[in-house]
């Protein structure tokens, strides 16, 4: 059985009162205040359970204008309505001005008519919080998506004098944030983001919302300084977290045409897109250079599935050495893509792949990257006899497939081989940021009998205690920590400490990026397992790859 809704008379003079709870008992919970004070304090005892007040004016210790004037300034009181009780009809219009939603004439005569207007006046409200809970987000109080998009579009029909801007930010590596400091903290940020864009637009005429879960929408009157936008809203935040840096980027699209608000917006994310992870320009205007780039972007998205079908992609093997003996041993290699593009010629990974992972479509080229590589790898041993094991990258998009377990056990069945032969590499950064998610999958792949590496390790956000709790094998070091170990007694010790690191908790290390002999040696010093890098070969086709594989057996021979 629905309860009654629940409303407040506030009244000193105890027969209104009493003819009030007549009329209105059976229908309503009724609770009564005798004064303004006492209505202030019952309705914020119970502001999440009124559905109206009905409010005398002329009233002792606080009359009804003071009440409205309160709540007029009180956000939390503003969606209860407020039903005026008045025998004077020029107090109608100043409670009015103050906010009242209708009135009640004294003396009570018509019941009938009280109940219809107390029953109407809380079904407009209730209509009026079901449109207000769609039109802004909870969390931030900024306009919902859609009438974001809504409102943009009037301003720009009525006003197609302004000269607008769409500005577009993004809270930079937000996953990872909430990852090391909770979900809670992640929500304050984003409070606070609205926050400092509410203050923002109180000095410009427009409005925002948030997109998505870290991405906020401004479309504003024009700013002659946008870099000095983005400093001001960073500032703000670093007073907010002064112990967590929390880093914003911001994408700008001025309107020097005749451009409607949905393309500006798009062309103002587009620029925050190509800002990610540049510390040294979070601001990014749209302009024709990044046209171009979008341009390109789409025909690559476009190209992809007859790039697949017609073999395009390329499979390419980067050899791994076992450096703890002497000569050092080809142990494994790792597949690597490559993209021979019919117009546009080898395209390099770092142009395709960030792409891809961004719109999903990677898992389609981690596919055929697994199959081609199973495939390759029981052809070699097939043809010389010596099984060579490969990784390949597990994307975080492939992480949500929920027939990836299946998939990567029929790759070994289909192919004849044994599943330490398929090694499983993750980068550092969706430990991050799907941490729950892949800590489960990658139990299930070790019980099985992968072995998984962490891949990029150090390149990302995470701490070095976090590996204690990684279910992982191998542990590849970017090679940020190896570039300069010959020069710098810093990096030196880094490298060290890792390695350390890893020893105590028994995982072997892949050192990424070795390009010389004074790397190799200072890395053999330190107990490193095994390299690969330009020192031994960049990555080849597998053509060229197996002269690797018929040196190896040639030296295992002998």
């Amino acid at each position: 059985m629905q309860r009654p809704k629940k409303v407040l008379i506030v009244d000193d003079q105890e027969i209104n009162r009493d003819a009030l709870e007549i009329i209105m008992e059976n229908d309503y919970d009724i609770i009564f205040a005798e004064n303004g004070v006492q209505a202030l304090d019952l309705m914020r005892r119970h502001k999440n359970e009124l559905s109206a007040v009905m409010l005398d004016l002329i009233m002792p210790v606080m009359d009804g204008y003071e009440v409205l004037k309160t709540i007029q300034a009180d956000e939390e009181f503003q969606g209860i309505p407020v039903i005026v009780m008045t025998s004077y009809e020029e107090a109608e219009l100043e409670a009015l001005r103050l906010g009242a939603a209708d009135f009640i004439t004294k003396p009570f005569v018509l019941h009938e008519v009280i109940l219809a207007r107390v029953a109407r006046i809380i079904e407009l409200n209730e209509g009026r919080r079901l449109i207000s809970s769609a039109e802004k987000d909870e969390l931030t109080g900024l306009y919902s998506k859609n009438f974001f998009f809504e409102y943009a579009e009037r301003l720009f029909s009525n006003h197609p004098e302004l000269q607008m801007d769409a500005i577009v930010l993004n809270v930079e590596q937000f996953h990872t944030v909430n990852a090391l400091y909770g979900r809670e903290f992640g929500d304050k940020v984003l409070k606070t983001m609205g926050s400092i864009i509410k203050d923002f637009l109180r000095e410009k005429e427009g409005i925002a919302s948030r997109f998505d879960a870290d991405r906020f929408a401004v479309y504003c009157t024009h700013c002659d300084d946008h870099r000095a936008v983005l400093d001001r809203f960073q500032a703000k935040m670093d007073e907010f977290s002064p112990g967590v840096r929390v880093h914003l980027r911001m994408g700008v699209d001025e309107r020097t045409e005749d451009v409607e608000p949905v393309l500006l917006i798009d062309r103002a994310r587009t620029a925050c897109i190509m800002a990610r992870s540049d510390f040294r320009n979070p601001l990014r205007k749209y302009n024709e250079d990044i046209l171009k780039k979008e341009l390109f972007d789409q025909k690559l998205l476009g190209d992809l599935r007859n790039a697949l079908a017609d073999g395009q992609f390329r499979v390419y093997y980067q050899p791994k050495y076992d450096i703890r003996s002497e000569p050092p041993r080809l142990m494994s290699a790792e597949a690597l893509v490559r993209w021979e593009h019919p117009e546009l010629g080898m395209i390099p990974p770092g142009t395709f792949i960030p792409l891809f992972e961004g719109n999903g479509l990677i898992t389609l080229v981690d596919n055929y990257v697994w199959e081609e590589t199973a495939k390759q790898v029981a052809m070699w041993r097939n043809k010389f006899r010596f099984t060579l094991p490969v990784s390949v990258n597990i994307s975080r998009a492939d992480i949500f497939d929920p027939d990836l377990t299946e998939r990567l056990c029929r790759l070994i069945t289909n192919n004849g081989l044994e599943y330490c032969d398929i090694k499983l590499e993750v980068t550092e950064s969706a430990y991050s940021q799907d941490a729950d998610r892949l800590l489960g999958l990658i139990h299930t792949l070790r019980k099985i009998g992968f072995e998984i590496e962490m891949d990029d390790f150090g390149a990302g956000y995470s701490s070095l205690n976090m590996l204690s709790s990684m279910p992982i094998d191998v542990l590849k070091m970017d090679m940020s920590f190896v570039r300069n170990i010959e020069n710098s007694e810093t990096d030196l010790r880094l490298m060290k400490l890792i390695l350390d690191i890893a020893g105590n908790l028994k995982l072997s290390v892949v050192a990424e990026g070795v390009e010389t002999e004074g790397q190799l040696k200072l890395l053999r010093d330190a107990d490193c397992d095994l390299v690969q890098g330009y020192y031994f070969s960049r990555p080849v086709p597998a053509n060229e790859f197996e002269e690797f594989i018929r040196k190896e057996r040639e030296q295992r021979v002998s």
